[in-house]
């Protein structure tokens, strides 16, 4: 004789609504993953001590275990206030910036002197201020995510944004080079011992606005003068906005001597008319207008020299950086011969040399750490930024409002793009562009502004998931712009 069977508790039985118990088993899989994460770097850790040392220290784990700290806090302010985010974002993340981190105390121990290494402290050095920096940019995520409840209400302070990164992209350009030049970039603001590099969070301001922009004008822009070879081209009237951009891109282009951060401005506009219009001609626009600007800066360091001098020895190293491997095109044939040393599986994390490649706590960590961990280790790199793109990008699908969509597929596509840009450069693929690579890096700037992304693109994907409550549709707060209905031509606008 079998027992009757026992039909499961239902949610309602078990008094847990069905948003509840999917709230936390998707912020338990963060946890997880995010245990993992630091697994994964506290291993990174004692290789690199077992292969510089020789011997494993009692304390190797510490740095794994601040990070943790660090991560988890994070992680309870989401699962309190975004309780729906991707979980998959943060675990990512964290496993970026924990290597970055391991790294640069890779890169202390190769600089102290041998019979110094086995007493260098755990938090001192480049890899130590990565980890401070680190804390402050979480604080900073969490401060945004407890201010910024619901995305849409960014849209409200647009223009104020807007009139905000045009002035911190001009700040550097206009201020003496010993207040804003390292390394031939002016891209800086230098007082005293105390340096930000405005620019970071200058794209985070635009992007917000561009967003706000084209929510507001994309019917006008979505119109067509004449088809040629199947794709619909804008009038010329509506090229005005595109025109403006591409002007200061190339302003930053010639005057901060910077192509990475020109590019990044200007492909994150065009990429977001393009998600706005759906019109592939703004793509061929953007790329005719950067590379025809680029060919004409080009051309002029040729000829006039001054401002465009510095463009024209870029790219001239480019074209041939062996023709002076020991003079200008040192650090790009560096970069390629350790990425060459690396092979398939590298030298083993702390077996590479990163002390021969200048500036490989910044701009090539990238090749620095390629060389340690080969070129499958570099493609998993790559696997995790492109796991983090596809996310955002997921979330600007599933939100349900245009100016989401549009502002989480903006920042999901300017950090691939300021990915494609580094590693272009350090793979001479493209003129190196002095750009950070994004959580990996050492420096301030950059890690709080690509937190500071991350926290939005979590809250936009708090607002794509969170189911619809009361039965009704969701409420909209004022001052947003107006919603999208999916697949209609109007909009419902509310008073």
């Amino acid at each position: 004789m079998t027992a009757a069977a026992v039909p499961a508790a239902s949610p309602a039985s078990t008094g847990e609504q069905p948003g509840v118990r999917l709230a936390r088993s998707r912020r338990n899989a963060e946890l997880s993953l995010l245990m993992l994460a630091m697994v994964l770097v506290a291993a990174y850790a004692a290789t690199v001590e077992a292969n510089v040392l020789d011997t494993v220290t009692s304390d190797f784990w510490m740095p794994a275990a601040a990070l943790g700290l660090v991560f988890l806090g994070l992680h309870l302010v989401i699962r309190w206030l975004a309780p729906f985010a991707d979980p998959a974002l943060l675990p990512a993340v964290a496993l970026l910036n924990g290597i970055g981190v391991g790294f640069l105390r890779r890169y202390d121990l190769a600089k102290a002197a041998p019979a110094d290494r086995a007493d260098l402290a755990i938090f001192a050095g480049t890899g130590g201020r990565q980890l401070a920096w680190t804390l402050a940019a979480v604080i900073l995520a969490a401060g945004l995510l407890a201010i910024m409840r619901d995305h849409r209400s960014l849209s409200r302070y647009a223009y104020t944004l807007g009139l905000a990164g045009i002035v911190l992209v001009m700040i550097p350009a206009v201020l003496p080079a010993r207040f804003s030049e390292i390394n031939n970039a002016k891209l800086w603001i230098r007082i005293g011992g105390f340096s930000i590099q405005p620019g970071e969070f200058a794209k985070l301001a635009l992007l917000a606005f561009f967003a706000y922009y084209l929510v507001r004008k994309r019917e006008v822009l979505s119109l067509a003068s004449r088809r040629v070879l199947g794709i619909d081209f804008p009038r010329g009237r509506d090229l005005g906005p595109v025109l403006v951009v591409w002007m200061i891109s190339l302003l930053v282009l010639v005057f901060e001597k910077d192509l990475g951060t020109s590019l990044l401005y200007f492909g994150m506009f065009v990429v977001t008319l393009y998600i706005a219009t759906e019109r592939v001609s703004w793509l061929l626009i953007g790329l005719v207008l950067f590379f025809g600007g680029a060919y004409l800066a080009y051309l002029l360091g040729s000829t006039v020299g001054g401002p465009f001098l510095n463009f024209y020895d870029r790219a001239q190293i480019w074209l041939d950086p062996f023709a002076e491997p020991y003079d200008r095109g040192y650090q790009l044939v560096q970069g390629l011969l350790t990425l060459g040393t690396g092979g398939l599986f590298g030298a083993g994390p702390g077996g590479g040399q990163p002390t021969l490649l200048p500036e490989v706590q910044t701009d090539f960590i990238f090749a620095g750490i390629g060389e340690e961990i080969g070129l499958f280790g570099l493609s998993a790199l790559l696997v995790v930024y492109l796991l983090i793109v596809e996310r955002g990008l997921r979330a600007a699908l599933a939100v349900r409002d245009s100016f989401g969509k549009l502002l989480a597929g903006g920042l999901a596509f300017t950090l691939g793009l300021q990915v494609f840009v580094i590693v272009g450069g350090i793979s001479k693929l493209i003129p190196l562009t002095g750009q950070t690579t994004p959580f990996l890096s050492a420096g301030g700037s950059s890690l709080m502004a690509n937190w500071l992304l991350i926290a939005v693109l979590l809250r936009v994907s708090d607002g794509a998931r969170r189911p619809v409550t009361g039965g009704g549709p969701a409420v909209r707060p004022t001052g947003g712009p107006p919603e999208q209905l999916h697949g209609a031509p109007t909009e419902v606008i509310r008073p």
